[in-house]
């Protein structure tokens, strides 16, 4: 397999990770792993789910919120062909998102930030009216950012650090958080990457007092874990978070757990996704994360083929979804769009 094509893998692997990853945690998504384990033992196939909160009925493959609100990153990215900016991907919501499209595929507080996005309110203010500015909103769906800045770190940290405040504030804890994401999947898409450089990234590039201190602790914890069931437990005495809105799902436990996910399988696709779907409690936005990140490493190959025409069937039932591309596409897309930026690069090193 040559560079090039090795590279286009790596994308394909890190929206495949995303994609199925999603739908197969969101039918166990806010349960406990006690009760993972005693309805199905292992999770490891697309079933058919109804959603915790609003109680719709979806067909086994179904995507939900935060893969809505990566396809507008990947709208906006393509479109551009290049890398994007707040207001890039605010002009995406405006022409792209599906009013009831809220409450049925996105969560009901995206249709307040559509409604604010439509009044020519600047981008970068919409984050500022958001209640939740903790969560994994954005470190859970940013992972286009990290794939049109391939290789490039502090670029896709900035990115997030733009586009991210779309929904969260600039400088809130969320975002701090989703700079690990985009900085994972940017260093894991380097051709020398290994987990271990993705740690490194992480350790260099994201904010040391709260996020790498974080999870240095807890990889230091799991380091002896060798399987979700292990690693489940240990996470029970430090993640167990109730009773407020989206308690399962704030940006440190979610990421964290995912970064120890990754080491512990070393990169591999299947393994990463079958561990965050065991995990418990947000178990859609663990795996969204953890096998991006392994998918961008280690590419598509180590998961089945039924499982990603599965997806590509379901997402063609939901015609309100942002988008009904394939993942194929979608990651494409996304290809394309990196070799169009490279290029522009190449043409103002050679006009200077």
């Amino acid at each position: 397999m040559s560079n090039q094509e090795s590279l286009r893998d790596k994308f394909y692997g890190c929206i495949v990770g995303v994609h199925v990853g999603s739908s197969m945690g969101a039918q166990v998504e806010c349960w406990s792993h006690e009760e993972i384990e005693a309805r199905y033992g292992t999770l490891d196939q697309l079933v058919s789910y109804e959603h915790y909160h609003n109680g719709w009925i979806r067909e086994p493959g179904t995507t939900e919120d935060g893969v809505e609100r990566q396809k507008l990153m990947i709208t906006a990215i393509i479109r551009k062909q290049d890398r994007v900016n707040a207001e890039d991907v605010r002009r995406v919501w405006v022409s792209d998102i599906k009013p009831e499209a809220a409450g049925m595929i996105s969560e009901p507080f995206e249709a307040v930030l559509l409604a604010m996005a439509k009044s020519g309110i600047a981008a970068r203010d919409l984050g500022r009216y958001c209640d939740y500015a903790g969560l994994n909103s954005f470190s859970r769906s940013c992972h286009p950012i990290g794939l049109i800045n391939a290789g490039d770190v502090p670029n896709a940290i900035n990115d997030v650090l733009e586009v991210g405040q779309l929904y969260q504030t600039s400088n809130s804890r969320g975002l701090k958080w989703a700079s690990v994401t985009a900085a994972a999947i940017a260093e894991a898409t380097k051709p020398t990457a290994s987990v271990d450089s993705i740690i490194g990234a992480i350790y260099d590039n994201c904010d040391k007092d709260m996020v790498v201190k974080e999870i240095d602790k807890e990889l230091k914890r799991t380091t002896n874990c060798k399987d979700f069931r292990e690693l489940r437990k240990v996470f029970d005495s430090v993640y167990s978070g109730c009773g407020v809105p989206y308690s399962m799902s704030y940006a440190n436990e979610v990421v964290t757990k995912a970064i120890c996910i990754v080491r512990m399988v070393n990169g591999n696709l299947k393994e990463a996704l079958i561990s965050g779907v065991n995990m418990g409690r947000d178990t859609d936005c663990v795996t969204a994360i953890a096998s991006g990140i392994s998918g961008a490493l280690s590419g598509s190959s180590s998961l089945p083929e039924e499982y990603i025409n599965q997806v590509d069937y379901a997402t063609s039932l939901i015609t309100f979804s942002n988008s009904q591309r394939t993942i194929r596409e979608h990651s494409d897309g996304l290809y394309q769009a990196f070799l169009s930026k490279l290029q522009k690069i190449n043409h103002f090193v050679e006009r200077m």
